[in-house]
């Protein structure tokens, strides 16, 4: 996928909740507030994802090089 349309996609769900697939299979919950050209991510009331069970983090910033996925709930 050509960067802009990536970073169009990512400028459409500022301010909504996403889910973000990271390195190793995790998957964390939270609301997009900022990105960047290295699509590090800034998420606020984020939460790990488990099954059936979810862990609190609060406001997290992301790594470009450790998302693998990232989609609107």
């Amino acid at each position: 996928m050509p960067i802009d349309l990536t970073i169009r996609l990512l400028k459409r769900s500022l301010n909504k909740p996403v889910i973000v697939k990271i390195k190793g299979g995790r998957l964390i919950r939270g609301i997009l507030v900022g990105y960047d050209e290295h699509l590090n991510l800034l998420l606020k009331d984020a939460e790990w994802v488990y099954k059936e069970d979810s862990d609190p983090i609060g406001s997290i910033l992301l790594r470009g090089d450790n998302v693998v996925l990232i989609s609107p709930t």
